[in-house]
């Protein structure tokens, strides 16, 4: 017989699935349900997980560091899914709580939080909270807390080790230091940016005011301050005008006048080498440069006055008190 004429061996399509075994059907069931269970779960978190980041996003933008009770750090810290580090302050804010440390490292994280929440790096992957002992007390419990503050990092994935807990008192609660413990910790680098602090230099201005407001309303009566006979007397009272004798009171002026000298050269090299927070560092090192120069060029001159009182044709001088 010719090929041609053969007949044909192909089943129909139909029968493929009789040649099954019977036991297969169930199988092929349960895996397809399995398959639209597990993409609908997916789905499920990513709806979840995108619901809590514009949430945070949503906080965020009405302040730098939103506070979370126990439900909300339950929510949003401890249950998956979480794709974002997340820097928690552990701190007791209330008056009766007495914690002076506490508000004094929360100045701090505000300044770290909204340095991060201005800065054009800013992004959904870190975010700042704060858990107070009085609104989350089951959170305290739960973590097994009994001191405050303390930071936090919990990571995107898994629980936190024991580097995401800052090490508060061997490091302090600068908001640069805090900045490079989340840097350690997450790869996000924040540039700390503090607000400008008049106060060393309003308070400066006001005193220069006051002094010179005083001296503007006594002008008819400041007569003594150029009285060259005055300020002779009180050489002539206390200095020697031989530079071959010396009163017994004259060697203690001459020690108080070094005494101030001294005093004034240490605040001067206190104010160039002061360390610190920035903005505080900056009115607080020009108020005492101020202070020691003021102290320095006034009792120097003097004791140059002095000298030249005793050595006379002495050309130099400062400010002349004679």
């Amino acid at each position: 017989m010719s090929a041609r004429g053969a007949p044909s061996r192909r089943r129909p399509a139909g029968r493929r699935l009789r040649d099954l075994p019977t036991g297969s059907f169930p199988f092929l069931l349960l895996l397809l349900l399995l398959c639209i269970q597990l993409g609908g779960g997916q789905k499920k978190k990513e709806n979840l997980l995108a619901e809590k980041v514009e949430q945070l996003m949503e906080w965020s933008s009405r302040r730098s560091i939103f506070r979370m009770n126990g439900d909300k750090f339950r929510k949003f810290i401890k249950a998956p899914p979480r794709n974002y580090s997340m820097i928690v302050m552990f701190t007791a804010l209330q008056p009766q709580r007495q914690c002076s440390v506490c508000r004094q490292a929360n100045e701090e994280y505000q300044i770290l939080a909204n340095s991060w929440r201005y800065s054009s790096a800013f992004c959904n992957k870190l975010f700042f909270s704060m858990v107070d002992y009085d609104e989350g007390t089951d959170v305290f419990q739960q973590l097994n807390m009994n001191s405050a503050p303390t930071f936090m990092h919990f990571p995107p994935k898994g629980r936190p080790k024991r580097a995401d807990t800052f090490d508060l008192q061997r490091i302090g609660f600068a908001a640069e230091q805090l900045a490079k413990w989340i840097a350690d910790r997450t790869d996000i680098h924040i540039r700390v940016f503090r607000p400008p602090n008049y106060s060393g230099t309003i308070a400066l201005a006001l005193l220069v005011s006051l002094v010179g407001g005083l001296l503007y309303l006594r002008r008819n009566n400041l007569e003594f301050i150029y009285n060259k006979t005055g300020w002779a007397m009180v050489s002539l009272s206390y200095i020697h005008g031989s530079s071959q004798a010396q009163f017994v009171a004259e060697s203690h002026i001459i020690l108080v006048l070094n005494a101030a000298i001294t005093m004034g050269m240490v605040l001067l090299n206190e104010a160039a080498t002061s360390k610190g927070d920035v903005g505080k560092r900056r009115s607080k090192s020009l108020l005492i440069c101020l202070v020691g120069l003021g102290l320095v060029v006034f009792f120097f001159s003097f004791l140059l006055s002095i000298f030249r009182s005793k050595y006379h044709g002495y050309p130099y001088s400062d400010l002349d008190f004679e």
